[in-house]
């Protein structure tokens, strides 16, 4: 099966500081778990820098220039929030990260790989239209969503989300534009404190599946056999587009669900099903959350691994 597999070096490049767990190492531990025998059969691939343009498809561009302006000095930082800070490389790695989501649409659409996974960093499925927060610049997956409309003409294209904070950015994106479906698990009550059942977008494009605190997988597999799949299934998207966070594992120190490694296999194949009756198997995943690097390296070697097989 052929996958991509889409990074770039400056995605180490964002440094965060020795205390925050949205750092350097989790990309390093997700590519090493992706350098083993069985993955040889990736197709490599670095992520070119998205343009302006390109991300002015979901931002404006008078935010887009505010936040490449901010260049601070190498060891230097500048908070943009409580939790959301550039580096010296931060500008080059949000550009590479949202690259790297439009790359791999370009990927499957042009027909040389049948599914991609973009391990990029930082992650954007909190950035909303005009504001960087989450650990989160640009929206990756929604400007990836936006491209796959803009240059390919798709109708219809979903972006699902396992992480275990709710992207209130995608849905910020989304909300009013039925052409374009948002569905989500999440720990609820949780940072940032969107994600109520109640926020269905202006045609039920929006489909949100709250869990407690304690979730178990159980619980997780049920929200999304009951809820979310089917939801995705009527709204029947020409593109499926993954926002592929690993911190709903009960390693995981940031949330508090339960879920074991396997579940994380359980759900890959279940969208991969829904691909494969929509969007001629298409498939692209783009990394988001997942704290405990442990966890997060067998997480992802089991979603790519799912990826390349079923």
């Amino acid at each position: 099966m052929s996958v991509a597999l889409i990074t770039h070096p400056a995605c180490l490049e964002h440094d965060t500081g020795a205390w925050h767990p949205e750092c350097a190492d989790r990309l390093r531990v997700v590519l090493r778990a992706l350098e083993g025998e069985e993955f040889l059969p990736l197709l490599r691939e670095e992520a070119p820098r998205a343009t302006v343009g390109q991300l002015a498809l979901v931002h404006p561009e008078k935010f887009i220039h505010s936040i490449l302006a901010i260049r601070p000095e190498p060891g230097e930082s500048v908070p943009l929030d409580a939790d959301t800070l550039m580096s010296a490389g931060s500008a080059e790695a949000a550009l590479r990260a949202a690259g790297g989501a439009i790359h791999a649409v370009d990927a499957v659409m042009e027909g040389w790989a049948l599914r991609a996974f973009a391990a990029v960093r930082p992650p954007g499925h909190h950035a909303e239209r005009d504001l960087a927060m989450g650990f989160c610049f640009f929206s990756n997956a929604a400007v990836a969503a936006r491209h796959a409309q803009a240059r390919w003409g798709l109708a219809r294209v979903a972006v699902v989300d396992f992480d275990v904070h709710h992207g209130n950015g995608t849905q910020d994106v989304f909300f009013a534009d039925p052409t374009l479906f948002y569905g989500s698990s999440h720990q609820f009550p949780c940072y940032p404190g969107t994600g109520s059942d109640t926020e269905t977008g202006v045609a039920d494009n929006v489909v949100n599946a709250p869990l407690p605190p304690g979730a178990t997988g159980a619980q997780f597999r049920a929200a999304w056999a009951d809820i979310v799949l089917p939801a995705l299934d009527r709204f029947a998207p020409d593109l499926l587009i993954v926002s592929a966070g690993f911190d709903a594992h009960k390693a995981d120190p940031l949330a508090q669900l339960r879920l074991e490694t396997a579940d994380f296999g359980w759900i890959t194949l279940q969208l991969l099903e829904i691909a494969k009756r929509h969007c001629g198997g298409r498939l692209v995943s783009v990394l988001e959350g997942g704290y405990d690097l442990d966890a997060l390296a067998a997480s992802v070697a089991l979603h790519v691994r799912t990826l390349m097989q079923a």
